[in-house]
């Protein structure tokens, strides 16, 4: 097992009083209700999300199929970036999140995934080897949410754009956007730059896959945005994900990860069954719901588990 990367994490443990969650002027894990300490001075399951608006979709999916399940469940939305919700996770803040397997895989090995790993049973397989002691996944989904790099219509026709490929020939007359951890990230402009060549003639630090990034791109401040392939604004603005036909961007099927200390059979079979109804097309349209029709994560996480017989 390999636990660099989680406690690696203690050098960026200062940061979490200053990053905070989209639209907010505090650290969700520094207010009065927020857990302090090892989560198992609760029995209840602590359940984190990362800062967009899927991961809070999925996170409450999970909450509510707990507690149709009879488990105490606490709410911990909108940490951060993985930078800081894997902390949370390893020093006991947080017990339970939706995690993407291959921006996890990247994130955890020792110089990203290994070459050739790249379907979701593959990548599956290979992050269970690099799993910190005493963190566990349970069953992913089918579900898939990809990073992508996405232009507008216009931009699209203007530089003749279908793929990175595309992109690597007239990237340094382009700025892009997104979130500003997307900068360091191997799977990010790291390996853009490694695997295709890409270089920005700049990057402007936004929000990851946020309302920011896409009126950035919408608006013409950023010609390229770092959008996830689920996002119903692609649709909406007819924008353009370019293909990633070298495979950088790895399979991101969701899966629950949890504390060991906290799963059991029970918690399981909830999580499991989520998994197993969780489609990229029905969660595109459910985040439809937050995004566009702007109901709440809550209203729509009961809706479809509703739909898929499990509330």
């Amino acid at each position: 097992m390999n636990r660099r990367n989680l406690l690696g994490l203690a050098m960026v443990g200062s940061l979490t009083a200053g990053l905070v969650a989209c639209g907010s002027d505090e650290d969700p894990l520094a207010t009065g209700d927020s857990p302090t300490g090892d989560s198992t001075e609760t029995t209840a399951i602590i359940v984190g999300s990362a800062n967009f608006p899927e991961s809070e979709l999925l996170a409450e999916m999970y909450c509510q199929v707990l507690e149709t399940a009879g488990v105490e469940v606490t709410r911990q939305f909108n940490i951060g970036a993985r930078e800081i919700y894997l902390k949370a996770l390893d020093d006991g803040s947080i017990d339970l999140l939706p995690e993407y397997n291959g921006s996890l895989l990247a994130y955890l090995a020792d110089g990203g995934a290994p070459e050739g790993v790249v379907s979701p049973e593959d990548v599956y397989d290979a992050l269970q080897d690099v799993l910190p002691e005493g963190i566990e996944t349970l069953e992913q989904a089918a579900a898939e949410d990809k990073d992508t790099l996405t232009v507008s219509r216009a931009t699209a026709t203007q530089y003749n754009l279908a793929t990175l490929d595309d992109l690597a020939a007239v990237s340094g007359d382009l700025v892009a956007g997104g979130g500003p951890e997307f900068q360091e990230r191997y799977q990010g402009l790291v390996g853009l730059q490694e695997v295709y060549g890409i270089e920005f003639k700049e990057w402007r630090s936004l929000d990851p896959g946020g309302p920011l990034t896409v009126a950035a791109l919408a608006d013409g401040t950023i010609q390229v945005a770092n959008l996830f392939s689920t996002d119903s604004a692609i649709v909406t603005n007819d924008f353009v994900p370019l293909e990633d036909t070298k495979s950088l961007f790895l399979a991101e099927n969701i899966v629950p990860v949890i504390r060991s200390s906290k799963n059991d059979q029970t918690v399981t079979d909830a999580l499991n069954s989520v998994s197993a109804v969780l489609t990229t097309d029905n969660l595109t349209e459910y985040l439809a719901k937050v995004q566009v029709d702007k109901q709440s994560s809550a209203a729509v996480a009961t809706e479809f588990l509703t739909a898929n017989g499990l509330a």
